[in-house]
């Protein structure tokens, strides 16, 4: 796009921003953890803005490989994602890519995706996604002490209680508005198995936007939540003894000049999943990467609390525990939703940086369909009830059991580092490491409570 339309382009983007009474701007990137960073740009310098004038120093934030010697990284925002922000209209924001010396930042998160979904374009292939956004809403009461919004008296299974989401409307009602408003096609949403917990479902898109919109959709679910005196939380598992928070890719791959979805069988799917061969390949590659996406899409010492097989009030914590695939089976890591058509990593949870998260699983995949790989045949069975001497005598493995368990499969794992590039793949190895060694040296109360008084 030469210099003159771009301008143009900015102005009428100007000009439409300032119809709608919009005076703020956010150029927004995230760090490695997916939480959004950005200088605010007064709507009259949206042209300096969209042309990276916004520079920041990178060694200041998380997973941004710089030293503070190194020349800052530059904001350059992508004006289709461009959003007014239902809950402060007076503020839009952009999804944003770093910038550095003049080129695209390697170690950009949004950057790292962007040259995935270009590898898969090379190959004639878009990649949608949807994401399941499962999270818990609290309020504080004057003691400071976290408890749901609703005052009623807690279930031991209160999946789908219909009471206890009712209760909830004034700040869920805002938040479905607001997701519809920007065309995100809410279809449903329920109070989810543990108190306080809540899943919101939305059409998909391709999985550049898709991340982009789950970056701003954690921010803006607390955003309005503090309007109503609560607050959101995407820790994947606030409680013991209740089921944790997932965030499942819902992945298809669409041919890139037709959109058509080649994760639809032509003729009748001999594994009775109604999945395409094509599809079973990308979950080959998936599968073979398993234990390393782990780290990236379960990425937090509370994530693998979630991985449990038991643990919740209801029973089953519903999460995954085993490395395997299947048909509409919840027992299963990878599994085809009843009606086929596309594939779910029921792996990731709502802490997740999505733009690294996505990026690895749709590189596991794609070398899948580059070489052609077999998963196997589905398991069709209820895998939690598996033995161990079962499950051995099937190959199936369990997943990484600790945050430290991921890390060193991902440091063993070449696809991370092809997939990350050098700089982002040490910065956040040798962070999420620390954050291991942290959490080994915190002493915590069921430690004080078994062991203080114990002679």
């Amino acid at each position: 796009m030469s210099k003159t339309k771009a301008q143009s382009g900015h102005q009428a983007l100007k000009t439409e921003l300032q119809k709608k009474g919009v005076k703020y701007l956010l150029p927004s990137y995230v760090d490695m953890h997916g939480a959004s960073k950005c200088k605010v740009v007064p709507i009259d310098h949206l042209d300096r803005m969209m042309s990276g004038s916004e520079l920041c120093t990178g060694a200041a934030l998380d997973g941004v490989p710089q030293i503070i010697s190194d020349e800052e990284v530059a904001s350059h925002p992508d004006p289709e994602s461009c959003i007014v922000q239902p809950w402060q209209r007076e503020v839009a924001w952009f999804a944003s890519d770093l910038w550095c010396e003049g080129k695209p930042f390697e170690p950009c998160s949004r950057n790292i995706l962007k040259r995935v979904v270009a590898e898969a374009r090379s190959m004639g292939y878009t990649i949608n996604l949807g994401m399941e956004a499962e999270f818990f809403v609290f309020r504080k009461d004057d003691d400071g002490e976290v408890l749901p919004v609703s005052k009623r008296h807690n279930l031991q299974k209160p999946a789908y209680d219909v009471p206890r989401l009712l209760e909830n409307m004034d700040w869920l009602s805002e938040l479905i508005d607001a997701m519809n408003e920007l065309g995100w096609d809410v279809y449903s949403f329920d109070h989810e198995d543990g108190i306080g917990q809540f899943e919101i479902d939305f059409a998909y898109a391709d999985v550049l936007t898709m991340a982009d919109r789950f970056v701003f959709f954690r921010r803006m679910a607390d955003a309005i939540c503090r309007k109503h005196g609560a607050f959101a939380t995407f820790m994947p598992k606030p409680f013991g003894t209740y089921a944790g928070s997932g965030a499942h890719f819902n992945m298809s791959i669409a041919e890139a000049e037709s959109g058509k979805n080649l994760c639809v069988p032509d003729r009748e799917d001999p594994r009775g999943c109604n999945l395409s061969e094509l599809g079973y390949q990308f979950i080959g590659g998936v599968m073979r990467h398993l234990p390393a996406i782990s780290a990236v899409t379960a990425p937090t010492v509370n994530s693998y609390k979630r991985l449990i097989l038991k643990g919740s009030n209801s029973g089953f914590t519903w999460a995954p525990v085993f490395q395997c695939y299947g048909d509409n089976n919840r027992t299963n890591t990878v599994r085809i939703p009843g009606g086929g058509g596309r594939v779910e990593l029921r792996l990731v949870d709502p802490m997740c940086n999505p733009y690294l998260g996505a990026a690895l699983t749709i590189a596991a995949g794609i070398e899948g369909i580059r070489e052609g790989l077999d998963p196997g045949a589905p398991h069709l069975e209820n895998m939690y009830e598996k033995t161990p001497e079962e499950l051995s005598e099937l190959g199936v493995k369990t997943l990484p059991r600790t945050l430290e368990e991921a890390l060193d499969a991902f440091e063993a794992d070449p696809l991370g580092r092809r997939v990350f590039g050098e700089k982002m793949f040490d910065a956040w190895l040798d962070y999420k490491r620390d954050e291991w060694l942290s959490y080994l040296n915190h002493v915590s109360d069921w430690e004080i409570q078994r062991y203080m008084n114990f002679y």
